[in-house]
């Protein structure tokens, strides 16, 4: 009950932190920390499927992109409200991977993985090559959500939308559902033996998985203003996996930590270009050598060795 109050009690200082933050940054800081928020989401929704499905998505990123250039294009060539436009392109991104899910995720491994990659290929050179409709290389304007440039409001927005997706993926993963999916990751055949529909299930985490990408990339596209095809580079799914890497994989919050510490580091490396790719690729190894569970696991290590310096010695040692 201790352990569980402490947590509690920092979960609350972590928010009111959060909260307050704003007051004492700049607005450059402020937006670092609002793209940070939105590749925390995509982190944490790509966990959903690649940490405890195990389902190796290389086209995750596409889905972000998709959200963004479907809300965006509605609102500019269609005249669609804000409001709407965000559900519709919500509904696209799940459509497209229920469609893909069903192709492609009765295999899994290299292959699922190739599929995914063909995919996302597919719809980047798609949306580079129609310029007249989605403005191609040059980038496509899309309507501000709050109709100004100023980070802030965008910062307390992204930060509420962060949390609502994490606690939503913590409800989901401590559901049935959730423990069919872990299932699934670890043994595929026994899980079958005991009746669960492995297809069924891997479709339902890819659509999910698939519509909060969807979601966090259309609020991004209205967060910056300016959309291009650079959001679907193959770059920027690999950043996905080394935030959810670095993070923790199969952690609820791992990714979110993660995404923002690898954000703010590249950040303050901005000046030094060349150096920051060699800093980060050493990250990665050394976390992956000594702390395979990311930086949840280096935490988890040192609450363990704190806890057992408190344990009182015995007088009969």
């Amino acid at each position: 009950m201790k352990w569980f109050n402490l947590k509690i009690l920092g979960l609350v200082v972590v928010i009111i932190v959060a909260l307050l933050v704003p007051l004492g940054l700049s607005d450059y800081w402020q937006y670092v920390l609002t793209v940070a928020f939105f590749y925390a989401i995509m982190a944490a929704s790509w966990n959903l499927l690649g940490g405890y499905t195990g389902q190796f998505s290389l086209g995750h990123h596409t889905f972000g992109m998709l959200g963004a250039y479907t809300s965006s294009l509605l609102m500019v060539k269609a005249g669609a409200s804000l409001w709407l436009s965000i559900p519709a392109a919500i509904a696209v991104t799940m459509i497209l991977s229920l469609i893909l899910g069903i192709v492609c995720l009765r295999v899994h491994g290299l292959y699922l993985a190739l599929i995914t990659w063909a995919f996302a290929e597919v719809i980047r050179n798609y949306l580079r090559m129609h310029y007249a409709f989605t403005g191609g290389d040059r980038g496509l304007e899309s309507p501000l959500l709050f109709g100004t440039l100023q980070p802030t409001p965008y910062y307390y927005f992204f930060l509420g939308l962060t949390v609502l997706c994490v606690l939503l993926i913590a409800v989901l993963m401590r559901s049935r559902i959730g423990f069919y999916l872990r299932s699934i990751r670890d043994d595929a055949i026994a899980a079958r033996s005991m009746g669960v529909n492995i297809v069924r299930y891997k479709v339902l985490a890819f659509i999910v998985a698939s519509g909060i990408a969807g979601m966090a990339g259309a609020f991004y596209g209205h967060t910056i203003g300016l959309i291009s095809p650079v959001l679907g580079d193959f770059n920027e799914m690999a950043m996905i996996i080394i935030f959810v890497v670095i993070g923790g994989m199969r952690t609820q919050t791992g990714p979110v930590v993660g995404a923002i510490t690898v954000r703010i580091t590249m950040e303050l490396l901005r000046e030094q270009s060349e150096i920051r790719i060699i800093i980060l690729s050493a990250l990665v190894i050394i976390i992956m050598r000594f702390f395979n569970g990311g930086l949840m696991e280096f935490v988890r290590r040192v609450k363990k060795w704190v806890s057992r310096r408190k344990k009182p010695v015995s007088a009969y040692q």
